[in-house]
């Protein structure tokens, strides 16, 4: 099952912040809620979230402090933003935006506005998709079956290690740190240690098998990479 993008709602006025948090659930949202600037950064963080919906006026450091503050931060810098705020003039529409809120929506706004605009950045956001068939050697991916083979014998993988796989055969030679692989595999808002990424290369080469597993190669102090190099894929002789 898909997991529901995650929501931070820094909103300062519980009764705006229930209302839209209502309506992000019944549309397959995961909405969090702060109220001032110094909960919204310990929400951010324990976890990232998909999307910020930021209120301009906060009690203490302004929505529009926060915006600029996650823009030069590297780990929050790619988070969209999403302005709520009773300011809807020009002027203030251009500060917002100068501050890096991708979007910016005045009060008051209906929710199909809003979720709208949620979607939009999210669309925008979303990483790049690999799609058909792709091979290294003797070993076969395709993504619209999600079928994997190698010297056309059949495989069985995770949904992880598949989308592990996907990433470095369409990268194939290239070596990858384990930062970047939880980036580019899990996504730069999912937080988790990156030792993760070494427990799923074990599980892909035990799903690859003894041969294949050969071609997914750890390069000392650097990370992993994936090459037909490392092999030559020998027959597979058919039973009898």
């Amino acid at each position: 099952m898909r997991q529901q993008p995650g929501v931070l709602i820094v909103e300062d006025e519980p009764a705006i912040a229930e209302l839209i948090a209502v309506n992000l659930r019944h549309n397959g949202f995961r909405p969090t809620w702060a109220m001032d600037s110094a909960s919204a950064q310990r929400e951010l963080d324990a976890v990232l979230p998909d999307v910020i919906l930021l209120d301009w006026m906060l009690p203490g450091e302004s929505g529009l402090a926060l915006a600029k503050r996650w823009r030069a931060h590297p780990r929050t810098k790619a988070i969209p933003i999403i302005m709520l705020t009773a300011r809807g003039d020009e002027t203030d529409r251009v500060a917002g935006l100068d501050a890096g809120a991708d979007d910016y929506i005045a009060k008051p706004f209906s929710t199909k506005e809003l979720l709208a605009r949620m979607r939009a950045v999210l669309r925008r956001r979303a990483p790049e998709q690999v799609g058909g068939v792709v091979s290294v050697g003797a070993l076969s991916l395709d993504t619209a079956t999600y079928r994997v083979t190698f010297a056309g014998q059949p495989l069985k993988l995770g949904p992880t290690e598949f989308k592990l796989l996907q990433y470095l055969m369409s990268h194939a030679e290239r070596v990858h740190s384990r930062g970047q692989l939880l980036d580019k595999v899990w996504g730069d808002h999912v937080f988790i240690e990156e030792r993760t990424v070494d427990v799923h290369v074990k599980r892909l080469r035990e799903a690859l098998g003894a041969q294949a597993g050969q071609m997914v190669e750890t390069v000392r102090g650097a990370g992993y990479r994936l090459t037909a190099q490392s092999i030559q894929a020998a027959p597979v002789q058919a039973s009898a």
